[in-house]
């Protein structure tokens, strides 16, 4: 969906819409009828958050109320564009500044419709507003880039469909790629990703984008890119599998942030790396009991093949860390134990520098797009022992979303600051702004963390 879809410079015929919070409702009140107070009491109406009364007028519909709770949460705002009757609508009164930055994002994020290949029974509300925030359009288009991703099915979004978003956004840029696919991978010492991607029509490959001043402090950013994940040899069950055109959610928020990083011109020398293969079931898959190479030197044996996504990281993180970043960021739809833990909103944080963890969790905190940390508790290293190779992929049901950051860490270089946000990159069903499938979280969080570190204001 474009962002175009929810704004408008201007309108004659837009409708005044007034934004609320309970406290403010009996304020607003006082300058109203006597038959507009009166259909409000008819109604119950108390500015609830996430409500929305019509109000009436002569000759019909004279404007609206919607009900907010935080002034400075987008999604506060998101039941409006599909809760009003379409057409154009204008804020009435005065917002604090932030609350109207909250509000162009949220309109736009309540806006959003996933419409390749099914148009929307009709079209969102739209605001009307003559001063949009760059920023705050930026943040939202990368957030409808990373629903856009996720929602498309592997038919369309393969690995090869995932090169051809990064070189997009490259030729948007002015950044440099490259790709290493299929026995490249091999002749360049990638044998991990080659391994999980091999049995797939679709030849997996390793996408790397660079761009910026090389001067400017350097930024290393992975993302998980399985387009889709069938468990491999040891397969998931069909309601397991149902919605794994997901699995390269990781990516999606490696690509978003990469965009927005380039858009907003933070000073940073960036580098973005996407491993992305189907984990597809084939005479030559990748077995159970198998020890594969990786290109750090580490042998991996393949306790389940399910645990694919950490097998392609570790030869991107590997990479990532010969090329000596200041900071090394990665985001995948890792491990099901993250959501058992936290619940399908709020990502997993691992990170070996407390000064990272803390800065992602203010600016979360800021940008209402929160992190949860979770421990790197390396006694459990214990439980991907293997008897025959140096590391196992899995091997326990006990704490899995930390063995799986653990796993990770074994390929991050000592000393060097990073961070792995576990991800669910989905919605399992409709809430107003968060329609059901993909979906971007602690994405503008992680750019207001780099952009806290590396711009000055």
């Amino acid at each position: 969906m474009s962002a175009a879809l929810a704004y408008i410079d201007s309108s004659a015929n837009a409708r005044p819409l007034h934004v609320l919070d309970r406290t403010r409702l009996a304020t607003w009140r006082m300058s109203q009828s006597p038959a507009v107070n009166a259909w409000i009491d008819a109604q119950g109406f108390t500015a609830s958050p996430g409500s929305l009364l019509p109000l009436p007028g002569e000759n019909g519909l004279a404007g609206a109320v919607i009900g907010i709770g935080d002034a400075v949460d987008p999604y506060t705002y998101a039941h409006a564009p599909f809760g009003l009757p379409a057409g154009d609508w204008e804020i009435a009164g005065d917002l604090a500044d932030d609350a109207r930055i909250a509000l162009q994002l949220g309109w736009g994020l309540g806006s959003y419709k996933f419409d390749r290949y099914k148009q929307p029974a009709r079209k969102p509300a739209r605001l009307v507003l003559p001063q949009a925030d760059a920023e705050a359009l930026d943040l939202l288009d990368a957030s409808l880039q990373v629903r856009d991703l996720v929602n498309t099915p592997t038919e369309h979004m393969g690995p090869d469909d995932l090169e051809a978003a990064v070189r997009d956004l490259a030729a948007t840029h002015g950044a440099d790629v490259d790709v290493i696919a299929g026995e490249a991978l091999l002749a360049q010492n990638f044998p991990a990703i080659h391994a999980v991607g091999r049995a797939s029509h679709r030849a997996p490959r390793l996408i790397a984008l660079r761009w910026g001043d090389a001067s400017h402090p350097h930024v290393a950013v992975v993302g998980k890119g399985v387009c889709f994940d069938t468990g491999g040899l040891d397969i998931k069950p069909a309601d397991g599998m149902r919605n794994m055109k997901k699995d390269m959610g990781g990516a999606a928020h490696a690509i978003a942030l990469a965009r927005l990083v380039m858009a907003r011109a933070l000073p940073v020398r960036l580098t973005l790396l996407v491993p992305a293969v189907e984990n597809s079931i084939g005479p030559n898959a990748f077995r159970p009991g198998e020890v594969i190479a990786t290109r750090k030197g580490v042998s991996v044996e393949i306790d389940n093949t399910d645990a694919e996504g950490r097998i392609i990281l570790c030869d991107a993180l590997t990479y990532a860390g010969e090329q000596a970043p200041e900071l090394l960021l990665d985001f995948a739809t890792l491990t099901g134990a993250a959501r058992i833990a936290l619940g399908p909103d709020l990502p997993a944080l691992f990170a070996n520098d407390d000064a990272v963890a803390n800065d992602w969790i203010a600016a979360g905190e800021r940008m209402r797009d929160p992190v949860w940390r979770m421990p790197l508790w390396r006694p459990y290293l214990r439980y991907l022992t293997s008897g025959i190779a140096d590391l196992a992929n899995a091997g326990s049901r006990m704490a899995g979303a930390v063995t799986a950051a653990l796993y990770l860490e074994r390929f991050v270089p000592d000393g060097m600051k990073w961070a792995h946000l576990d991800v669910y990159a989905w919605n399992d069903s409709d809430r107003a702004g968060r329609p059901a499938g993909g979906e971007a979280l602690a994405l503008r969080s992680a750019y207001a963390m780099l952009k806290a570190r590396y711009a000055a204001d």
